[in-house]
């Protein structure tokens, strides 16, 4: 096929950011080339705030048709948690004539080298960047997100963890010389010479599963290490989750067509009602990779059964905070009451156990009971929700009745700290929008035990009464290695207490935050320079981004001649 973006005009256009995204990942400074302001859209062919909302409206009621190989028909039944039904279809596959298209593409692209590969990742990046404002809606309407941390999260974001995964696939790549002149002495005798070639080749059809509540932002990461380093990728969204993922689709292979590539090296599985192909997917031979975020269950089950594949997995844990003491006591509660709120606390990096002594804390405010500081963090949360417009804009809405099922039973858990109340979405009066429920728990009761080491996904947290800072810091330990955790808090003004926090984070691999009471939240990390997760514990086995993430997505093969 003819190309109209040429190799020379790609990496011309794309290798300065490229180099920045090399630089980002060795140095761990801040950088994005993705604005986070709506406003800086709307020039040199990005769309504005109207045009955007104009392109997502287009697509209500519609079908969006791929042109992917193997189309057996029409599926799609996304309803947004915002109460409007999205209307629109998507090609479903016969996998027996999609999987056989994806690969036939697969020795251009590996061909291609992986300075070729990443540009054109990079172009598939800033086509959707162009339209953040169309997928923010996309991410708002199949999340819950509300507008701002769906434009935010599920764009820009997304973007730079997509990015940040070519940067590290780029470098594994070339760590390898192309070719390499061998030559060994031998003595009187005349040297042995080999010439030797180099080549990264991929592991086969890489599996995208994608999730319900960040499905850019989770997805982007494995899609693009996989696409870098030679594989296609087949996509198979959460049935709840489709379009974002499904418009990401639909530029990839637009992008792939234009610069000569064939462009089933990206198609979309998208199931029936209740079909669940994703365990049939997982265990097909043609699948070498897996990339999945979801439920432990399921986590552990490919890990167990898809024996075939290499597979990468972010699955649940239980995120904690230990508070010993603090010199910012306002900062610590508003800095808690907003990661407790956060997109109603539905993110895998929320924390849920706040280990409070039960004799109480030292303040800068002076001494603080364990019931005064859960009365105060209830207080906190209820003054950053007490105005309707700011708590939607916060929250955004329940994603599924089974996190609300969930809060509404967490209140029999304990004593309630914080009710949960129902809010009003004026713009959507179909949202489910609730604000986050505090439980106080005795972490010296086996009866409190069952709750507060299971993971209860949404707006609920404990807050769990221990005898003293070192029985959190061993409490902390144990939850970590028995159920894992994506992030860990602490607060203590106590160098011996901090010392064991980060001891025992490091011993049990959990990302751990310090004193967190401005802007920062321990909920939120930054792509090109903190980790999501460590691969060191039972919630994920892989960390977004490192090295280890996109490695093992090819291999090097070697071809020897005599010199």
């Amino acid at each position: 096929m003819a190309a109209e973006l040429t190799a020379h005009e790609l990496i011309a256009k794309h290798r300065p950011t490229l180099d920045q995204a090399l630089e980002a990942i060795r140095t761990r400074a801040y950088w994005s080339p993705h604005p986070e302001h709506p406003k800086a859209y709307g020039e040199n062919g990005s769309l504005d705030a109207a045009a955007g909302k104009a392109a997502f409206d287009a697509l209500l009621g519609g079908r969006l048709d791929l042109g992917q190989p193997g189309t057996d028909g029409w599926v799609g039944a996304e309803t947004s948690p915002y109460g409007i039904e999205l209307g629109v279809e998507y090609p479903h596959a016969n996998i027996d004539e999609l999987l056989p298209a994806m690969r036939s593409g697969m020795r251009a692209w590996r061909d291609a080298g992986a300075e070729m590969r990443a540009v054109v990742c990079v172009e598939i990046l800033k086509r959707i960047s162009d339209r953040t404002h169309e997928f923010a809606h996309a991410v708002m309407h199949t999340s819950g997100q509300a507008f701002m941390m769906a434009f935010q999260a599920g764009g820009p974001h997304a973007q730079d963890r997509g990015l940040e995964a070519v940067a590290y696939a780029y470098v594994e790549q070339v760590r390898t010389p192309d070719t390499a002149e061998w030559t060994k002495p031998q003595g009187k005798r005349d040297p042995l010479a080999l010439n030797k070639q180099f080549t990264p080749v991929p592991r086969g059809v890489a599996l995208l599963i994608g999730c319900n509540t960040f499905p850019t932002w989770n997805g982007y990461p494995g899609l693009f290490a996989s696409l870098a380093t030679g594989n296609p990728v087949l996509v198979k969204p959460h049935p709840r989750a489709v379009l974002p993922l499904a418009l990401t689709v639909q530029v990839a292979r637009q992008v792939l067509t234009e610069a000569g590539f064939d462009p089933n090296l990206v198609a979309l599985a998208a199931e029936r009602p209740g079909e669940g192909i994703a365990k049939t997917l997982a265990t097909r031979p043609e699948i070498r990779i897996i990339d999945y975020t979801g439920s432990t269950a399921f986590g552990d089950w490919l890990e167990a059964n898809a024996r075939q594949a290499q597979v990468y997995t972010e699955k649940a844990g239980v995120n904690t905070v230990l508070v010993d003491s603090t010199d910012n006591y306002k900062g610590m509660l508003s800095n808690l009451a907003f990661s407790l709120s956060l997109y109603s606390g539905q993110m895998c990096t929320t924390p849920q156990n706040l280990l409070v002594p039960r004799d109480g804390i030292r303040t800068d405010e002076g001494p603080k009971t364990f019931d005064e500081v859960t009365a105060d963090l209830a207080r906190s949360v209820d003054g950053l929700l007490g105005d309707d417009a700011r708590a939607n804009a916060l929250l955004g809405a329940i994603v599924n009745p089974d996190v609300k099922a969930r809060l509404e039973a967490a209140a029999g858990l304990g004593e309630v700290a914080l009710a949960s109340r129902e809010i009003t979405n004026p713009e959507f009066p179909d949202a489910v929008v609730r604000t986050p429920v505090i439980v106080k728990l005795d972490g010296a009761k086996p009866d409190d035990e069952a709750a507060y080491m299971s993971e209860c996904f949404g707006p609920v947290s404990f807050a769990v009464a221990v005898d003293s800072a070192s029985d959190a810091v061993e409490l902390l330990r144990r939850t970590v290695r028995e159920k894992g955790a994506m992030t860990v808090g602490a607060y203590t003004t106590d160098d011996e207490v901090e010392q064991a926090v980060q001891e025992a984070c490091l011993e049990e691999a959990a990302q751990l935050s310090l004193n967190l009471t401005g802007g920062v939240y321990v909920n939120q990390t930054a792509a090109f320079s903190d980790f999501h997760g460590s691969g060191g514990n039972p919630a994920a086995n892989s960390a977004l981004t490192d090295g280890a993430f996109v490695a093992n997505r090819f291999r090097v093969v070697e071809v020897r001649r005599e010199a």
